[in-house]
């Protein structure tokens, strides 16, 4: 354990890209004379973690041995694990304008600076053969991490980076938390164990049941759901959160749990964004985190499991926080209670399951689904969702 018993960042430090006050206003004024690069909402999402120490032990997008690394052996050029590739990428034609050395101002949508790249290092982005591949494990178009990935530009770029602010007007302020924040709120809590639940989903009754289970064993729960970039037909952010918000002030304890917004990409790349996942809540100060059942799966892309088991291809000390791998949870009305295929012996019509289609069939008829599988605050603010459309 680290500093006031918290576990350590991965690499041992939590970066800091975010330039003083004083540094600002000039490199602000500077960026209005470079060239200028919108990056897309992936890039944006990555440059603001990049910027707190989330991403923690990278210090700028990728250079081109961390990428080849990472997309053949899951770790960084210099041994760390590490399973997703985090580029800045641009057109061929842009990349050939940029002479080495120069410095770029990085934007969002509207134009803003965020920050400031010096470029170092230009390299072929391969996007399919490799980065797909590896990390998708197709290159489906129909996949939406690959149809993100496949729209990014040709060439990479890497270097210094300078971040004049993670974001312009941040949604959820009160709830976006630094990773040196969280730390500093599990310290206050006094909690040395503390276990992350990702989502970008509701959370109904099976979440409810690993989470409280998983506290069982922890001396907090962070609820961290992603706030970034998602799929079309995924439930709005501002939906989610108020769903969150009730049910963490309905049916958690506040001495135990808190919830905190994780404003990331989604990019559905099953088990190797569950290692990400774990390492950058590790930055958080995580020491456990939940991994169920198709964590950050798509589709048909990736068995029901793999995402836990692609932690047995890492030592224990690489990874450093500890998974809680959890079985398909549902309500079992032989046992009254929640259970999984390992705690009841009950025969398939015992069990309460629904399908999403046969759930979202249900929300919008204004009918809330059964008590044992979401709870009734959570089915309202759905409803309530639907009907607005």
């Amino acid at each position: 354990m680290g500093e006031r018993g918290l576990i350590p960042p991965h690499g041992g430090e939590l970066v800091g890209l975010v330039v003083s006050d004083a540094t600002r206003r000039s490199l602000a004024q500077d960026a209005l004379k470079m060239p200028r690069i919108a990056l897309p909402e992936r890039e944006q999402c990555d440059l603001e973690l990049l910027a707190v120490g989330a991403m923690s032990p990278l210090r700028t997008f990728m250079s081109e041995p961390d990428f080849h690394a990472v997309c053949t052996d899951m770790r960084l050029a210099g041994g760390a694990a590490w399973s997703v590739p985090i580029t800045c990428s641009v057109d061929a034609a842009t990349a050939e304008r940029i002479p080495f050395g120069s410095r770029v101002a990085l934007t969002d949508e509207q134009d803003r600076a965020l920050a400031v790249l010096q470029v170092e290092e230009k390299y072929r982005h391969d996007k399919g053969a490799l980065e797909c591949e590896a990390v998708y494990r197709t290159r489906d178009a129909a996949h939406p991490g690959v149809a993100v990935t496949m729209s990014q530009g040709d060439v990479c770029l890497s270097g210094p980076l300078q971040v004049l602010t993670p974001r312009h007007e941040p949604a959820f302020g009160g709830y976006r938390m630094t990773p040196s924040q969280t730390r500093a709120a599990f310290a206050e809590r006094g909690w040395r164990s503390v276990v992350a639940f990702q989502t970008r989903n509701p959370i109904h009754r099976a979440h409810e049941y690993i989470t409280k289970c998983a506290l069982e064993i922890c001396d907090g729960l962070m609820v961290h759901p992603l706030v970034g970039q998602t799929q079309k037909g995924d439930i709005p952010a501002d939906t989610r959160m108020r769903c969150y918000e009730a049910l963490l002030s309905n049916y958690y304890s506040a001495r135990s749990a808190m919830l905190a917004v994780w404003p990331a990409a989604m990019r559905y790349a099953g088990p190797r964004e569950a290692v990400l996942h774990a390492l950058i809540r590790k930055n958080y100060g995580c020491t456990h985190f939940i991994v169920g059942r198709d964590h950050a799966g798509v589709g048909n892309y990736y068995g029901t499991y793999d995402a836990q088991k692609i932690f047995d291809e890492f030592e224990p000390g690489e990874i450093g926080i500890t998974p809680l791998r959890f079985e398909n949870s549902f309500w079992c009305r032989k046992s009254g209670s929640m259970a999984t295929e390992k705690t009841t012996n009950s025969a398939a019509e015992d069990r309460v399951s629904l399908s999403g289609t046969a759930v979202r069939e249900m929300l919008a008829r204004g009918e809330r689904p059964p008590v044992e599988f979401t709870r009734p605050e959570i089915a309202d603010i759905l409803i309530e969702d639907m009907r607005r459309g």
